[in-house]
């Protein structure tokens, strides 16, 4: 039993300074709820979302890689050279799956995209398919539009952007291949086929394939290949020479002006067409049902 004299000197003990414990930091509870892609490691394939109507967005991490194709590539053109090294600094955003008519459609109803209210779906149907239709210039008005509604900044990849997050690599050294999983063409992997499109093995589609039905890449991205052409940031150069090494758009010393960039094939192309050095263009104005929109957000400050 404790008597009064030594209840006392522990008294006197506290009062006389004994030290305070020490202040424990107080975790940030709410920074993912401030920006959600706080709570994703880059290139785990785990995603956010910015709002409920917003597309599913993956961070893809920092790394290098060569961009375009060697020269003993098989349906390589001379648009797709030099290859040369572009190295990312910062991770990046990008989305899951190309955007659906219905996010599309949730930027119509908010009034954000008041260009192109009603992009015909060629009665293949909407939902979960990727929006087609759609220019270069209402790619523009949906990105713009999500940076409003979230605050962050939404934007169309560049053609640097686009071919390292389709690769799905993070360094220079690794072998240059076709598609991410490899060098041969294959409908487990892709919604693909000439001459109006062709339904074999995980390929059940003629027409566009709702997202999200074949394989993700190594970074966690769906459909990088195949489905619909994917607009980019960058204006058109014939080729390589004189491009940004930092990942950044190309947008200055166009050569043809008014064209703007697309990437990775669509449902009824040639393999070639939808491998990952491929490039395209055309006017930023120009609408087709094998246009869509796959939409990228920088991260931090």
């Amino acid at each position: 039993m404790i008597c009064w004299a030594q209840l006392l000197l522990f008294c006197l003990l506290a009062l006389a300074g004994a030290a305070p414990a020490p202040a424990q930091s107080i975790p940030d509870l709410d920074a993912a709820k401030r920006d959600p892609a706080l709570s994703v490691k880059p290139g785990s394939g785990a995603s956010f979302h910015d709002c409920p109507d917003c597309p599913e967005m993956v961070v893809v991490p920092t790394g290098s890689f060569m961009m375009g194709s060697p020269a003993d590539e098989q349906g390589r053109t001379d648009s797709e050279g030099p290859q040369r090294k572009v190295t990312f600094a910062k991770a990046f955003a990008v989305g899951k799956f190309e955007v659906t008519f219905a996010e599309w459609d949730a930027c119509v109803a908010a009034g954000g995209c008041t260009g192109n209210k009603s992009p015909s779906d060629a009665g293949w149907g909407k939902g979960r398919r990727p929006v087609i239709n759609v220019s270069w210039d209402d790619a523009k008005e949906y990105v713009a539009w999500l940076s409003r509604r979230t605050g962050k900044t939404y934007r169309l990849l560049s053609e640097a952007e686009w071919e390292y997050a389709a690769r799905g690599v993070t360094s220079a050294s690794t072998p240059s291949k076709r598609y991410w999983w490899g060098d041969q063409v294959s409908h487990e992997y892709a919604n693909f086929g000439n001459s109006g499109g062709q339904t074999k093995g995980r390929d059940q589609w003629k027409s566009t394939a709702p997202v999200g039905q074949f394989p993700a890449n190594l970074f966690g991205l769906h459909d990088m290949h195949g489905n619909v052409w994917e607009w980019v940031e960058d204006c058109w150069h014939r080729f390589y020479q004189g491009a940004p090494t930092d990942g950044s758009a190309w947008v200055t010393s166009c050569t043809e002006s008014g064209r703007r960039g697309l990437r990775g094939g669509a449902r009824h192309y040639h393999p070639d067409d939808l491998r990952s050095a491929t490039r395209g263009a055309v006017i930023a104005g120009d609408r087709s049902y094998s246009f869509g929109i796959r939409v990228g957000r920088a991260l931090g400050p």
